[in-house]
């Protein structure tokens, strides 16, 4: 489970990490990550922050709750190897509805350490 602490919950927060961050797809999602400013005092988290997008496009509600599980799950692991000062947005594709816990897992993964977020994580050779 992922702690309150570290999840993104203004509509604000959202949009900017969307509009402003940078942003890499997967087959099953894709990722929009902004760096917080220090001087944004609204944010007392010290830690990155995770936000889901899962839309109906990806199934019924069912579906999608099981989808965002699987993703707050893994961003619970990630905690502390993404830089503290993070915002990060994942947008489910109608493909995570069937995609396994740990395909999602390496996906994501495999953006964040494109986007040189990984912090203790290699490059796999």
């Amino acid at each position: 489970m992922l702690p309150e602490p570290y999840r993104l919950r203004r509509s604000a927060d959202f949009s900017a990490t969307v509009r402003s961050g940078r942003r890499m797809g997967r087959r099953d999602l894709v990722v929009h990550v902004l760096e917080r400013d220090a001087a944004d005092s609204l944010v007392s988290v010290n830690g990155p922050r995770f936000g889901l997008v899962v839309s109906k496009a990806v199934g019924p509600a069912v579906i999608r709750h099981r989808v965002a599980r699987r993703f707050r799950h893994i961003c619970a692991g990630l905690i502390d190897t993404v830089p503290v000062d993070t915002d990060v947005v994942i947008r489910a594709l109608p493909g995570s509805a069937t995609a396994s816990s740990r395909e999602l897992d390496k996906q994501l993964r495999s953006v964040l350490r494109k986007l040189d977020l990984l912090a203790g994580e290699g490059d796999p050779a």
